[in-house]
């Protein structure tokens, strides 16, 4: 598998975004290159990994060739100039193939790009290529009727993740500083978490969502997965901000200096290890608590905090998540539920079949776990938790596979984030804190305060300063 060489003198691909763009400004290298490695990187890694659904190979150059005639002219340039970065199938392209994993879309090419992209594009960032996704961005397991499975760069009999799976595998393997992804119940944190990136879901409104049908959901976030979080920075520089396009976005920019300074040190941070009902796989209880003592050491202040919530927390979410679907995608499995994902057409249906009053009843749930954090953020400044309860699983496994409850009583889930989607306003970053003693990535999971992405990134920022973790999985 190829891979990015971390040597003393990387490729100007392998540095940081905005480092990149100051290089390409200044000429001190052009970004056909870097996009053209970009290219041949994805290239390497299409057969085995399967990431990719559309690489733009002739307009990325293209762009590449002009950003670097404007570098030359001496013209104004943007933060993320001759950039290259990658896009979930789920968000429209205009000119670019879009199916959000379904044969649904039949050969759909919008005429218009979503407004996060056209931020990002705006900021002088190049789209290089389209990344895969689960039908409907709905499952854990990046795998479609359409485009197949999407495997794990560290260990390919795994999964990627999902449902931004295909973004998640372009950054670990080095192809892009950074992709976009959507996030609804941890679509950005699990792949990020298994494939060993940093991804962020952040609060909602900070990156308007305009891509659903409604702008009146509150479960949906875009977000970054990125190599470090000085590149996840970058991204929410570009892509934050309002919209009328989406009147849950808030009227705030991106404070980049409070993102950037940060200092662990003074900071009292909450822990949980299970939220109060999960079974955490050893592995990534090591990994977790090696983090953790590497906090203290840099001065913080961590507290083992006891949290009593229960898998009604998954089950609930899962009810929004099914209504979800059936609200936006039903009318799909009318034509087309033998060419769909029998996954996706049983979410379906639930979906139909679910109680208004049940569903209205959810809020109860969602205004308890608020008032736990609430007061926990009363005396701590972030609560800490695994992002996932496991390493990343066989790609042959599925969600169903990870809803038992065990003898003890405790909860066999995959996934530590969807609790954070029940409560959106808060922003949750996956921070790679190491491989685990089986050789994959673990993600350390940030909370912050509502809308308080800064705060987050800050911790995260300071934390990875510290942590030798490995960026890219050996060849």
């Amino acid at each position: 598998m190829s891979k990015p060489l971390e040597t003393a003198t990387p490729h100007p691909l392998d540095l940081p975004a905005t480092e990149m763009a100051s290089g390409i400004c200044q000429g001190r290298f052009a970004s056909e290159n870097v996009v053209a490695e970009s290219i041949r990187r994805a290239k390497a890694v299409r057969e085995t990994l399967n990431p990719f659904t559309v690489l733009r190979e002739e307009q990325a150059l293209e762009a590449a060739r002009e950003a670097d005639r404007a570098a030359a002219r001496g013209e104004a340039t943007g933060p993320l100039h001759g950039v290259p970065f990658a896009a979930k199938d789920l968000t429209p392209t205009a000119g670019d193939l879009t199916t959000l994993g379904s044969w649904t879309k039949g050969d759909w090419v919008p005429a218009e790009t979503a407004l996060c992209i056209r931020r990002l594009q705006g900021a002088g960032a190049i789209l290089m290529g389209k990344t895969t996704t689960p039908e409907f961005a709905f499952a854990s397991f990046t795998q479609s009727p359409r485009w197949g499975v999407t495997r794990n760069p560290w260990d390919p009999e795994r999964t990627s993740g999902g449902s931004s799976g295909g973004s998640a595998v372009a950054v670990a393997t080095g192809v892009v500083p950074f992709a976009e992804g959507t996030d609804m119940g941890g679509s950005v944190r699990i792949p990020s978490a298994f494939c060993g990136t940093v991804g962020l879901k952040p609060s909602l409104g900070r990156i308007p969502m305009t891509i659903l049908p409604s702008v009146f959901d509150n479960i949906s976030h875009f977000g970054p997965l990125a190599r470090t979080v000085a590149d996840a920075i970058a991204f929410m520089e570009a892509a934050c901000g309002p919209s009328d396009e989406d009147i849950s976005s808030l009227p705030i920019g991106f404070m980049s200096h409070a993102a950037r300074d940060g200092q662990l040190e003074g900071k009292r941070l909450a822990l949980s290890m299970d939220l109060g009902y999960y079974r955490i796989q050893p592995e990534v209880e090591q990994a977790i608590r090696a983090a953790v003592e590497e906090l203290r050491r840099a001065g913080a202040t961590v507290d083992a905090v006891p949290l009593h919530w229960t898998r009604s927390v998954n089950d609930e979410w899962f009810d929004l998540w099914c209504v979800f679907m059936s609200g936006f995608f039903g009318e799909t499995i009318t034509e087309y539920r033998e060419k769909m994902d029998p996954a996706v057409v049983a979410i379906i249906e639930r979906g139909f079949s679910m109680n208004a009053t049940a569903y209205k009843r959810v809020e109860l749930l969602r205004t308890a776990m608020w008032r736990d954090m609430a007061k926990l953020f009363e005396s701590h400044d972030a609560l800490l938790c695994p992002t996932c309860a496991i390493t990343a699983p066989l790609a042959s496994e599925t969600d169903d596979d990870y809803v038992a409850t065990c003898p003890d009583g405790r909860f066999a889930g995959l996934d530590m984030t969807c609790p954070f989607n029940m409560l959106p306003q808060l922003p949750a970053l996956s921070l790679p804190v190491g491989p685990a003693a089986n050789g994959m990535p673990v993600g350390l999971q940030i909370i912050g305060r509502r809308f308080a992405d800064e705060d987050v990134l800050a911790i995260g920022a300071a934390l990875e300063a510290r942590l030798a973790v490995p960026r890219f999985p050996a060849s």
